[in-house]
């Protein structure tokens, strides 16, 4: 009997995990890493909690308890990195991270306990890194990627400067963030766990203003201020690691440092590399053919294995070599550039620029309705809905090219959305 009911409590959150637009496909690997994380209780009253944010007076709703009760629950998940909570002029609110980014990172951002973070090591390499269900569902699930590519600040020429916007800027990120943490990274720690790991800087994973503020409180995170960051920063592009963050314009959540041999969206970007699972930047290197010497160091430090070497065609040395870029699935992040010591290797921009959504909002929304699931964000828990929040919703589908507005209404079939959409619609067509 105590059996079923922990298999109940865990499938009960792993159901409500798969509602969020991100989704986390269901299997026996995925509850044995909620096992980990999760008490039995924890993952009942977990799994009936909305994904916007809350404050402990409607959990306590939700679950039945008094708030200071329910306060202490939240709290101890938050101590965890299971649940972030944040401080507002509304109070504190809380808010349950979905799987990635979010609570499997945190988990391993902080080296020893409260995990079995060799076992969790072990768990999420099978889950993530040899069955494939969740990177594909969470990169290649639809048009907008959960994350995008920083181009390297270094490798841009003064030409490149004037078109690079600021939210492009990893730079940008660090001086305008509210809070600053530091933790260790979640892939190269779980590759350490298996031997697996390289010998690039582990702690180095940025997150900034409330998920910072957040992980600071709990110790998931160090604080430090934008100086130190951009050291940290500038390590990084030294390492040749690439810069990996939030797909958002604003309040850019993190920024991961990324390797091509550890770190999970660099894998996925070389595992689903035509399906384009990562937003790459509006830059892309061109090779300059007569400079190019073809000593391969391009090769080495691409981390998505878009540049290779052939045949430099050269009727007096047929031996000679030239570098050769595979557009289809560059990053645009620079790393070549820098490790080009011939200055054969320029960026230059693209001939579309890349659009990235305004906000969280903005792209949950896009998400949710590329992979047929806004009705699940709409009506999470919708009794607990304030206008507030169905405002930022119905704000974000507004935002929407009017293709995805489509698809928005036909899976709402909400006569109100319609009527939104229409007025929309006219007050453009009358401007």
């Amino acid at each position: 009997m105590a059996h079923n009911a922990l298999k109940t409590g865990y499938s009960n959150l792993a159901d409500h995990l798969n509602l969020h637009p991100q989704g986390a496909p269901r299997g026996e690997l995925l509850d044995r890493i909620l096992a980990v994380l999760f008490s039995e209780k924890e993952a009942g009253l977990v799994s009936q909690l909305p994904f916007k944010p809350f404050t402990a007076s409607v959990a306590a709703g939700v679950w039945k308890m008094g708030e200071k009760e329910a306060r202490t629950v939240l709290e101890a998940l938050a101590s965890r990195g299971m649940m972030l909570d944040m401080d507002t002029p509304e109070g504190q609110l809380f808010i349950l991270p979905p799987p990635m980014a979010g609570f499997f990172e945190f988990s391993m951002m902080r080296i020893g306990k409260p995990y079995d973070q060799k076992l969790l090591a072990e768990l999420y390499y099978q889950y993530l890194n040899v069955e494939e269900d969740f990177v594909k569902n969470l990169f290649v699930g639809g048009e907008t990627q959960l994350g995008r590519v920083f181009v390297s600040e270094g490798a841009l020429s003064p030409d490149n400067v004037l078109h690079v916007l600021d939210y492009e800027r990893a730079t940008e990120v660090i001086e305008t963030a509210s809070h600053i943490g530091i933790g260790a990274c979640y892939c190269r720690h779980k590759m350490q766990h298996l031997d697996r790991n390289c010998d690039a800087p582990m702690d180095i994973c940025m997150t900034f203003n409330g998920t910072a503020s957040s992980l600071i409180k709990h110790g998931l995170a160090r604080q430090v201020d934008s100086k130190e960051c951009g050291e940290l920063l500038d390590q990084a592009v030294e390492s040749g690691l690439v810069q990996f963050g939030e797909n958002v314009r604003e309040s850019v959540s993190f920024i991961c440092n990324c390797c091509g041999c550890c770190c999970e969206a660099m894998l996925a970007a070389k595992r689903f590399a035509v399906l384009n699972p990562i937003a790459t930047t509006n830059f892309i290197p061109k090779v300059d053919e007569a400079a190019c010497t073809g000593c391969g160091k391009c090769v080495e430090a691409c981390p998505v294995e878009a540049m290779s070497l052939v045949s430099a065609g050269d009727p007096r040395n047929d031996r000679r070599k030239k570098a050769r870029l595979n557009e289809e699935i560059c990053l645009g992040c620079g790393v070549c550039i820098r490790a080009c010591q011939k200055k054969a290797l320029a960026l230059e921009s693209r001939p579309a620029r890349m659009l990235t959504p305004v906000n969280s909002a903005h792209r949950t929304v896009l998400m949710a309705v590329e992979r047929g699931k806004l009705q699940n964000l709409i009506f999470d828990n919708q009794a607990l809905w304030s206008h507030r929040a169905m405002a930022a919703v119905l704000g974000a589908i507004l935002r929407l090219p009017p293709a995805k507005q489509i698809m928005a209404s036909e899976q709402m079939r909400s006569r109100y959305l319609e009527q939104l959409l229409a007025k929309k619609d006219f007050s453009y067509r009358s401007k």
